[in-house]
């Protein structure tokens, strides 16, 4: 059996597709989870996705996943700027955690350019549009191999 990789869609992301399409693409979320999963099984990893728009949603969601997962890939989406409950939430996982955005945060909104969880991530991913969460599956598989 697989290693468990979560990976986590904040706020406004189950709008990709419909929101913005020149900021974040035309992928919808739908079809960017179906291709994460795929791309995981064909590494050997089960991966589940989970988005919500819920700040305590999602930090429950990361608690839950505490014993559970070998690697966490997360886009707080507009939380990235302002949760310190999702950052508190990932500081209790002592595994692997790749931040990825899909827009470049840093050529965006000077409020945009403050992320909570970076300096607790282990990496982060941004601009690469729907290919930072593929890059981010590599990382894992390399990391956790």
């Amino acid at each position: 059996m697989g290693k468990k990789i979560l990976v986590i869609h904040g706020p406004n992301l189950n709008m990709l597709g419909k929101r913005e399409p020149e900021i974040y693409g035309s992928t919808t979320l739908f079809e960017l989870n179906k291709e994460i999963v795929q791309k995981g099984k064909k590494s050997g990893l089960i991966v589940e996705t989970f988005q919500s728009n819920h700040e305590g949603v999602i930090v429950e969601k990361i608690q839950e996943a505490f014993g559970e997962i070998s690697a966490l890939i997360i886009n707080p989406a507009a939380f990235t700027h302002t949760s310190i409950a999702i950052r508190d939430a990932i500081l209790i996982l002592d595994i692997p955690v790749i931040e990825v955005h899909l827009s470049n945060i840093y050529k965006r909104e000077p409020f945009r350019h403050k992320s909570m969880i970076s300096d607790i991530a282990t990496g982060q991913i941004a601009g690469l549009g729907i290919d930072g969460y593929f890059f981010a599956l590599d990382a894992i598989l390399k990391i956790i191999s």
